[in-house]
């Protein structure tokens, strides 16, 4: 069974309540330049637990819109 894509980021925001800011890096080699560039994307992922603060690892699942910004969840810290 498909339970969506898997994100690995840092949490950069843990300020709402049950909701976490999370900045997934990403790289790729340039088609032209062949230099390797740095993609930052922040996702809005949903927490249940409140114990999350800025500078944790997690991984995060694509699930059905819990709100309007919200498409991800928590479901593991990473250490």
């Amino acid at each position: 069974m498909n339970k969506g894509k898997v994100f690995e980021g840092m949490v950069v925001s843990s300020k709402t309540p049950k909701t976490v800011i999370v900045a997934v890096q990403s790289s790729y080699r340039h088609p032209l330049y062949k230099k390797a560039v740095r993609r930052t994307r922040r996702f809005a992922a949903h927490n249940e637990s409140f114990e999350l603060v800025m500078g944790d690892k997690v991984k995060m699942r694509e699930t059905k819109p819990v709100s309007r910004t919200k498409h991800f969840i928590v479901f593991e810290k990473v250490n």
